[in-house]
C-alpha cells in the first residue's frame, strides 16, 4: 500500500510548478492527471512511470469524480508513490478535499502539495492585479460552473454588490448569464470585465470589455478561460507584460 500525493500542477506555465511537486513527480510510480495539467510535466517522470488520464471538460468527463476517486485508491493499493496531478491548486475548485476524504476512509496515506492557482496567476500574467491600493482591497473566487441538478443557483449573487474583484473560474460557457446577473444586482452595464483564455501559456489571449458587451467580444475564445470583473481590469493596458499586443 502506497502514499498518494494530491498535487497542484499550477496554472499552465510549467515554470510555475513548485519544487516540491517536481520532486514527487520524479519519483512517482503512477501519475493520474487531468486536462489542465501541462502535459510537459509528464516528461519529468522517471522511466517506467505509468500515466492515467482522467480529464474533464464541459459536458464531457472521461470519468465521473466517484470513479476517479476509486482509480486513485486502486493505484495506491498497487504502487508505492501515486501522484494525483491537478491543474491549479487541489483545493481551489479542484475537488482535492473529496479525494482526500475518500482515501482517508479507506486507510490510504496522502499528502497535499499546493499549486499556484489560476485565480491569481492568470490575471497576473495578463497585467490585472486582483487587489490594488485605491481600487479594491479584496477579491472573490467563484465557480462559473453550476450543477445541472440544482433547482436554484448556488452562487449568492446578492453578495456581489460590492466593488470587490470577482474572479470566475470555468465560466466561459455561462458568460452571458454571469454578466446579466451582475447587472441585475446593480452593477453598471459599463463595469469592466476581462476574459483571459489559455492563461500563462504561449496561446494566452485577453479580451477586455464591459458587462454589456463582453459576451459578444469573447464568444470565440477557447477554453480554459477565466473571467475577471472589477475596476482592476482597467490596469491591463498599463501592466500587461506577457502578451504581445
Amino acid at each position: 500500500m502506497g502514499k498518494v500525493y494530491l498535487t497542484g500542477a499550477g496554472p499552465g506555465d510549467i515554470d510555475l510548478l513548485t519544487i516540491k511537486a517536481l520532486r514527487v513527480i520524479k519519483k512517482a510510480d503512477v501519475i493520474i492527471y487531468d486536462r489542465l495539467a501541462n502535459p510537459l510535466i509528464l516528461k519529468e517522470a522517471k522511466d517506467g512511470c505509468e500515466f492515467v488520464y482522467v480529464g474533464k471538460e464541459d459536458s464531457h468527463h472521461t470519468l465521473p469524480q466517484e470513479e476517479i476517486n476509486e482509480v486513485i485508491y486502486q493505484n495506491a493499493l498497487k504502487h508505492d508513490v501515486v501522484v494525483r496531478l491537478k491543474g491549479g491548486d487541489p483545493f481551489v475548485f479542484g475537488r482535492g478535499g473529496e479525494e482526500g476524504i475518500y482515501l482517508r476512509e479507506r486507510g490510504i496515506s496522502f499528502e497535499f502539495i499546493p499549486g499556484i492557482t489560476s485565480a491569481i496567476a492568470v490575471p497576473e500574467y495578463a497585467g490585472i492585479p486582483v487587489t490594488h491600493r485605491g481600487i479594491t482591497v479584496s477579491f472573490r473566487v467563484v465557480t462559473g460552473h453550476e450543477s445541472k441538478n440544482k433547482d436554484h443557483s448556488q452562487i449568492p449573487w446578492e453578495n456581489y454588490k460590492t466593488d470587490d474583484t470577482i474572479i470566475f473560474l470555468m465560466g466561459l460557457h455561462r458568460l452571458k448569464k454571469i454578466a446579466s446577473k451582475l447587472i441585475e444586482i446593480g452593477k453598471p452595464k459599463d463595469y469592466p470585465v476581462a476574459v483571459i483564455s489559455k492563461g500563462t501559456t504561449p496561446d494566452e489571449k485577453t479580451v477586455i470589455g464591459t458587462l454589456a458587451d463582453i459576451h459578444e467580444k469573447a464568444k470565440n475564445l477557447p477554453t480554459p478561460a477565466l473571467i475577471v470583473v472589477g475596476e482592476v481590469v482597467n490596469l491591463h493596458k498599463q501592466l500587461n507584460w506577457f502578451e504581445q499586443e
